[in-house]
């Protein structure tokens, strides 16, 4: 049945390949995703390659190094990495634990949000009974950039950061803007250098975010909870594609294709949320 499944998403994602073009949008259930052996992991600790390094299908990725599922059982640790020519930044789903910050030990928890530097090392363990699990991204970081030391760790709790409405987005979707460049005025933390927005969108019953595109950016969304269609680029007559997705399905989005949202809550039910990160384009 898994194999099945496997080649399903594999004929989608092949279907969109146009004269030798690559495919516009990714898909990945969590479920069908394999662990493996990677950098992070260590005793009692599995990672899951969503899109990026350790990913078997084609790699059509433009500056993100790595999107994967982290888990670390009770007494269980990664682990210590570092890297040269990366940003990464971790989001906490479930659990609590420690991170490992070069020589210094900060407790974390869910709906944590950690930003990690180019050249900082560190490790996640976790001496709790619950299973931690954890969302790593990473991001290249140009040649010809400069990267600043950062001189503290930058760490902060989504359940501290506002809802929003953005305009353009439309009324049913709110915002909670986590992280965005060291230039940043409006998100929690203004941090990273490659990466241009982490964010969180809450759908009101039956609530939708409005089809765009991102000309110069690629993205990633990640259903925490809920489920709907997905709009992920349009059919040669300009209609909208859509795709059905569930909770812990995720999406790649090359630049310039067509995203949106549509929820399928109803009134009653917990809204649907996803996790999303919008990154530069290297050219």
């Amino acid at each position: 049945m898994k194999g099945l499944v496997l080649s399903i998403i594999f004929l989608i994602i092949s279907s969109l390949f146009i004269k030798g073009q690559a495919p516009v949008f990714l898909k990945r259930s969590l479920s069908d995703v394999l662990a493996i052996n990677s950098d992070l992991s260590g005793e009692l600790t599995f990672y899951k390659p969503i899109f990026g390094e350790g990913d078997n299908y084609p790699q059509v990725l433009n500056g993100i190094s790595r999107y994967g599922y982290l888990s670390i059982d009770s007494g269980g640790s990664t682990n210590s990495v570092k890297y040269s020519n990366e940003e990464q930044i971790i989001f906490i789903l479930e659990g609590t634990g420690l991170l490992k910050y070069d020589s210094i030990l900060i407790p974390v928890t869910n709906n944590d949000f950690i930003y990690i530097p180019v050249g900082v090392k560190y490790s996640l363990e976790n001496p709790r009974e619950d299973t931690l699990k954890a969302i790593i991204m990473g991001f290249n970081i140009p040649e010809n950039i400069k990267v600043e030391p950062t001189p503290a760790i930058m760490i902060a709790n989504s359940e501290v950061v506002q809802f929003q409405i953005l305009g353009q987005h439309g009324p049913t979707t709110q915002f909670q803007l986590l992280m965005g460049t060291t230039e940043s005025r409006r998100d929690r933390l203004a941090a990273t250098i490659q990466v241009n927005s982490l964010f969180i969108m809450d759908f009101a019953t039956g609530g939708t975010n409005i089809p765009h595109r991102h000309e110069r950016e690629e993205e990633i969304y990640f259903v925490l909870r809920g489920g709907g269609e997905m709009v992920a680029g349009s059919s040669p007559d300009g209609k909208e594609m859509r795709f059905p997705v569930k909770e812990r399905d995720a999406f790649y989005f090359a630049p310039n294709t067509l995203i949106g949202f549509y929820s399928n809550t109803k009134e009653g039910e917990e809204h649907a949320r996803i996790l999303a990160v919008r990154s530069k384009l290297i050219e």
